[in-house]
């Protein structure tokens, strides 16, 4: 047995289950080693961000890590902003990166680089493996280490002679990584707070935002008035009708203090306080009010779901009723197709337990509106702020979650970094349907143009905002994918193109001019 099967088997036996890959010379051995690793499934990628995205998508969905197979430095690099958004998602994934072996590094060959260092700040983990015997140790380690908690990609670079020289199976104890407990005086803090005078929000993140915690929080607000807030993007929402309804603070900083203006006391479960996204001249970055009191009753590492159970219990609530997001459906939308007709199509079509997987920008606030009282279903946000997210997530999404449907909403432009995630769909025949909102340009740069105040900008700014000369063709991109498209100008050929769409297995695209 060699270091790259032993590897292999390792992480099969650790639980993971799927490796997107993208390999080169230097990783034949563990492209090899992938027939002999039990049930672990390789699923080929065109292009790294693809895979990096991916196994975002399988880790959000499963809570278990997904590995990718990456060609040296210069792959690590192409995966490296979806690896961003990865872990801002806190999603367990375990990068193999190979290298060359150790005694050719000092020859300086084309493809050498630094991979530790690139590797550092989209990792919460990095290491080196330095000999074939060490490396199932070091892939356990890399295992435990994506689990954290809270997760985060964990990266190991894989010389090749550490891959091809003999080694055995891996003779350890997995360390299965735990949340940590809640203090019962975070518990008490927070119960105080929400029975003395004052307005209270509860913001959520990461797992609170799922169930169980998600109905624990619910009893808590309709014990107490409090009102459950989450930030604007987080890695899954549990969502829909019969669920806690959750408000999300809006993006831009202004409408999100005022949301959070009249509130004296804020406790925060599994998330940090709220900041804005960007900076801007002469604005304030505090968006919490003046005064206003601060207590975290869990944070990132720790059981978000024991610690809100034991606030409810705590307050009484622990089997009280709780409010509901009621089942709701708009009607069926007519007339141009824009933001808000294209947002009421998806909230009156979206499938009970869908998944859907959103990047699409400025265009997409409707339908997160218009699906609140939909059918219970998952959220997934574009939560490092890294475009090209949104085709790769549902990919993985998918192949996570086979009986259930995909719905991927995404814009041109982001679309455009990792459409190769369309070719991975058609190759895996995967249950996903594509949203394209096509406006052909980078809107939301046109918006944060006129919000610093450059309202005569010239030429050259604008035109390097616009996406038309020529305009993509969404149809034609996906058909040379395999993904069967279509293209839609008006809400009622959006509405029956999405309907059918959603009601037929397999990939399908529609490019949504708006």
């Amino acid at each position: 047995m060699n270091g790259a099967q032993s590897l292999m088997q390792t992480l099969s036996n650790a639980g993971v289950k799927i490796c997107f890959t993208n390999p080169g010379t230097t990783e034949i051995h563990l492209l090899e080693a992938l027939e002999h690793a039990g049930d672990m499934r390789a699923v080929l990628c065109l292009f790294e961000g693809v895979c990096a995205g991916a196994a975002d998508g399988y880790a959000r969905m499963t809570g278990k890590p997904a590995a990718t197979l990456l060609h040296l430095g210069p792959g690590l690099a192409n995966a490296a902003a979806n690896l961003h958004n990865a872990r801002r998602a806190r999603s367990p994934v375990v990068n193999l990166v190979g290298d060359h072996p150790v005694y050719h590094q000092k020859n300086d060959p084309p493809l050498a680089s630094d991979i530790a260092t690139l590797a550092s700040p989209v990792s919460g983990w990095v290491r080196q493996a330095q000999n074939p015997a060490g490396l199932p140790s070091d892939g356990a380690a890399a295992v435990s280490a994506s689990m954290g908690p809270p997760g985060a990609p964990a990266t190991l670079i894989i010389p090749a002679d550490c891959a091809w020289g003999e080694s055995k199976p891996f003779a350890g104890t997995m360390n299965t990584p735990k949340p940590g407990a809640v203090s019962s005086r975070a518990v008490d803090a927070a119960a105080e707070m929400l029975t003395s005078d004052g307005p209270t929000a509860l913001i959520l993140g990461g797992k609170a935002l799922l169930e169980p915690a998600l109905t624990a929080a619910g009893r808590i607000a309709q014990k107490t008035g409090a009102v459950l807030l989450s930030q604007t993007f987080d890695a899954r929402f549990a969502r829909g009708a019969g669920r806690p309804f959750v408000r999300r603070l809006p993006y831009f900083p202004e409408d999100a203090k005022k949301r959070l203006a009249s509130f004296k006391k804020v406790i925060l479960a599994g998330t940090n306080p709220p900041t804005p996204f960007f900076a801007y001249p002469d604005t304030s970055l505090q968006l919490l009010p003046t005064g206003c009191e601060i207590t975290a009753l869990c944070g990132f590492s720790d059981d978000a779901s024991a610690g809100l159970a034991a606030l409810a219990e705590a307050l009484g609530a622990e089997n009280a009723d709780f409010a509901t997001a009621l089942p709701k459906r708009p009607e069926k939308p007519h007339g141009p197709l824009n933001p808000e007709t294209a947002g009421a199509a998806i909230g009156a079509l979206l499938p009970e337990n869908a998944i859907v997987s959103d990047e699409s920008g400025t265009s997409g606030a409707h339908a997160y509106r218009f699906t609140a009282g939909a059918p219970a279903h998952d959220w997934l946000c574009l939560t490092g702020g890294s475009i090209g997210q949104g085709v790769p997530v549902a990919t993985g999404a998918a192949l996570a979650c086979p009986d259930q449907k995909v719905l991927c909403l995404q814009g041109d432009g982001g679309a455009m970094y990792t459409l190769q995630a369309l070719w991975t769909q058609a190759r895996e025949n995967l249950d996903i349907t594509t949203v394209i909102f096509s406006n052909r340009k980078y809107q939301i740069l046109k918006v944060e143009l006129h919000r610093l105040g450059l309202v005569d900008a010239g030429p050259r700014v604008t035109d390097a905002m616009d996406l038309s000369r020529p305009d993509l063709d969404w149809v034609h991109l996906a058909n040379g994918m395999g993904v069967e498209a279509s293209r839609v100008d008006n809400a009622e050929d959006f509405y029956n193109d999405l309907a059918r769409a959603l009601a037929q297995p397999g990939p399908y695209l529609i490019e949504a001019v708006i």
